[in-house]
């Protein structure tokens, strides 16, 4: 049985549309992100999920119980918001305590909970601080201690990481791993930002304009994503696009724009046919100075060169497109080099230029 179960969920405001007919099941000890950019529709359906918003149509279950229509505090869910919402007048031990007093928990119960939850997070020795004495990475241990302290089987994210700077938010990723790794909870987790989505999720439901796009494992939508929206927005920098069509020749298909001729035998179609497309390759999948038996080797001259460490950026043009290349920094070209390029079109996607889904 899945521990949610979202069944044909819409949310309207007047005449617009923000969630879809949308449907989802997540499993059991799951860790599900949903992401998207702003406005796609992501927190507004945790919120649904949460009971914080009322839905205009459908139905949801958590633990196969119909929860459409209860409050928030008897859904059996734990939330953890963008904000801290910690009250400032109380010291940690009084925060991670205050709900739980008010449901009328046992105060040898309350007490086991804090210390578990204080174990857990690593903040046994902040129990005694208040909010301003903390860190921001504090403060969000101490947010969602508070929700850990519900014991609950459900637990709602909303962003949590977005306040802190990039060094905390790393540092906070993983301890939101362990985390789930040593509860085993449901986590359903909302993100606008791809690096999160992919580190932290068992599957990613990608969101845009209130509809899901594509529910799978991270890696299987880096890999194969639906359509170029998802390409596009999965992958730091984004997956290249070359804009061309599709053309039938005795020996198979054909990507030509312009100058540029790919054969397409090695690449694994799901639906071959000729017309206009775009060509998509991500940056770490061309390669430079290839030698001979790439499918596809071109020369290119090097614009622009971005150290990022590790890995160079280099920045050109094919076929008057724009092209993206990461490379390993002990191999980085120079800006005005001439280099050849070369990458495997079975590493490629194909996207129908008028639909966008993928061929």
């Amino acid at each position: 049985m899945p521990s949610v179960t979202v069944r044909d969920l819409s949310l309207n405001y007047g005449a617009v549309s923000v969630l879809k007919n949308l449907n989802l099941d997540i499993e059991e000890g799951e860790f599900l992100v949903l992401l998207g950019p702003s406005g796609c529709g992501k927190s507004t359906l945790l919120n649904c999920i949460a009971g914080l918003l009322d839905a205009s149509d459908g139905q949801i279950f958590i633990k196969g119980r119909n929860v459409t229509w209860e409050e928030p505090k008897d859904r059996g869910i734990g939330m953890v918001f963008q904000s801290y919402a910690l009250y400032p007048q109380m010291s940690v031990r009084r925060n991670l305590s205050f709900g739980l007093k008010n449901a009328g928990v046992p105060k040898a119960e309350i007490e086991r909970r804090i210390e578990r939850t204080a174990e857990i997070l690593q903040i046994q020795s902040l129990l005694d601080r208040k909010p301003s004495q903390l860190s921001g990475g504090q403060r969000q241990r101490v947010a969602i201690g508070r929700a850990l302290v519900r014991d609950v089987d459900v637990f709602l994210f909303d962003e949590p990481l977005s306040n802190l700077d990039a060094k905390l938010r790393a540092e906070l990723r993983v301890e939101i791993k362990r985390l789930h790794q040593k509860l085993a909870n449901t986590m359903i987790y909302v993100t606008h930002d791809q690096i999160e989505a992919m580190t932290l999720a068992d599957r990613i439901a990608v969101m845009r304009s209130g509809m899901i796009q594509q529910l799978d494992r991270p890696q299987e939508i880096y890999r194969r994503p639906v359509n170029r929206y998802v390409a596009d927005f999965i992958g730091s920098p984004g997956m290249n696009f070359l804009d061309g069509e599709i053309v039938a020749r005795d020996e198979g298909y054909h990507f030509t724009a312009g100058d540029i001729d790919i054969p397409l035998q090695r690449y694994g179609f799901e639906s071959a046919r000729p017309g206009p497309a775009a060509f998509g390759i991500r940056p770490e999948h061309i390669s430079i100075d290839s030698g001979e038996g790439w499918p596809f080797t071109a020369k290119v001259a090097v614009e622009i060169v971005d150290p990022m460490g590790s890995d160079t950026l280099i920045w050109t043009t094919l076929g008057k497109q724009p092209l993206t290349i990461r490379v390993p920094s002990d191999r980085a070209p120079n800006a005005g080099d001439s280099i050849t390029i070369g990458f495997d079109p079975m590493n490629a996607s194909l996207f129908d230029a008028a639909s966008g889904d993928r061929i």
